[in-house]
């Protein structure tokens, strides 16, 4: 028999041993029980990991364009204390917060979460 080891820190095992508990199995059981059904059935694994990165990498890209879009913002700041007018400003500031906001919140639930796409 074989005993493979893995570390994690203490919000991944205590999500493991809840998901352990509620099926249960104890912890080892569990993780291996998890793991041979991912290595059985490697296309729907590497699947959802090639999704999970895929979402993970366009949430970062629209982080990435909301920066670009608060830089623009900033011109349009500039603009407007140099005296030049500058039409419907707040509302479109206001609508960049919610968005930004509305990105921030998903992406911090998703990694929270661990939860994956597919």
């Amino acid at each position: 028999m074989r005993q493979p080891s893995c570390r994690m820190n203490d919000d991944e095992y205590q999500l493991l041993a809840r998901a352990a508990s509620v099926c249960r199995m104890s912890v080892a059981n569990f993780l291996a029980h998890a793991a041979l059904k991912a290595a059985r059935d490697l296309d729907r694994t590497a699947a959802e990991i090639a999704a999970e990165r895929e979402v993970l990498n366009e949430l970062f890209a629209v982080r990435r364009h909301l920066g670009h879009i608060g830089n623009n913002l900033n011109q349009v700041a500039k603009a407007t204390n140099a005296g030049a007018e500058v039409p419907h400003t707040a509302a479109v500031l206001d609508a960049v917060h919610r968005a930004a906001h509305r990105v921030d919140d998903f992406t911090q639930h998703y990694l929270d979460s661990g939860t994956h796409a597919g």
